[in-house]
């Protein structure tokens, strides 16, 4: 193996040297620009273009935005800082965490997706625009499902526009913004019950160094190493986890 490799770089070397003494170096260019379109294709090809890469700037949006992603990063924020173990878990790990939960809950949104309205538009079969309404069905009817009917009331009636009398008739622009918040709200009410056995143990923590008159020694000290411990012994990031995908059911 060694021979072969030695013999391979000395004919590297060799056929480099003859062709430095034979010619001169050629450095490649790289140009763009912009050309007056003559034929309707190219304009279409043009705008099919600039309709990816404005999808493309506005996926992490809508990761972010129209998914599970919010509630479940909110919650396990929640837990870290119940925790009071300050950047452990790393914010790398969190956000992982909340994107490989993200893909498994919006697994089905999202094959249905690519069975509907993907594939059929790589296919030929459907347009541009025909295929993005019907990618929009799935995921309007994944936060229908998750949104509570007082958030869709408030921005319903904020629009000032005709009462829809079905699902079909609301606007996306106003669906988006009351699934938000329902996520936010149910979030915050995960991170609450999250919180409850955590407080307790800096409660007893707290009261114990009271009554022993050690004013100067920070109860947080005191309590982590056990919330730690409790949260261990119960499985804690299993039942969290749970939770919070029996929350999307």
């Amino acid at each position: 193996m060694k021979r072969v490799l030695v013999s391979a770089f000395v004919v590297f070397l060799v056929v480099g040297t003859v062709w430095q003494a034979n010619a001169a170096p050629l450095f490649p260019t790289i140009s763009f620009g912009v050309t007056e379109a003559t034929e309707p294709q190219e304009v279409e090809l043009s705008l099919q273009v600039l309709f990816l890469l404005t999808i493309l700037s506005l996926a992490p949006s809508i990761l972010i935005m129209m998914t599970s992603f919010t509630r479940v990063v909110i919650v396990l924020s929640f837990v870290r800082n119940a925790l009071a173990t300050q950047q452990i878990p790393p914010n790398q790990v969190l956000i992982g965490l909340a994107l490989f939960m993200t893909f498994f809950i919006m697994a089905p949104t999202w094959q249905t997706i690519n069975e509907q309205a993907l594939q059929p538009y790589l296919a030929g079969q459907l347009d541009a625009e025909t295929a993005l309404a019907q990618a929009m069905v799935p995921i309007r009817e994944f936060m229908f499902k998750q949104t509570r009917e007082k958030d869709l009331e408030l921005f319903v009636s904020m629009a000032r526009t005709t009462r829809p009398t079905t699902i079909d008739d609301v606007a996306t622009t106003t669906l988006i913004p009351a699934f938000i918040i329902s996520e936010l709200k149910t979030a915050f009410q995960l991170g609450f019950m999250i919180f409850i056995p955590f407080m307790v143990i800096d409660m007893i923590v707290a009261s114990t160094l009271m009554s022993m008159g050690m004013l100067m020694l920070p109860p947080v000290m005191i309590s982590l190493p056990f919330k730690i411990l409790l949260f261990v012994l119960v499985d804690g990031w299993h039942l969290v986890i749970e939770s919070v995908l029996r929350s999307f059911v």
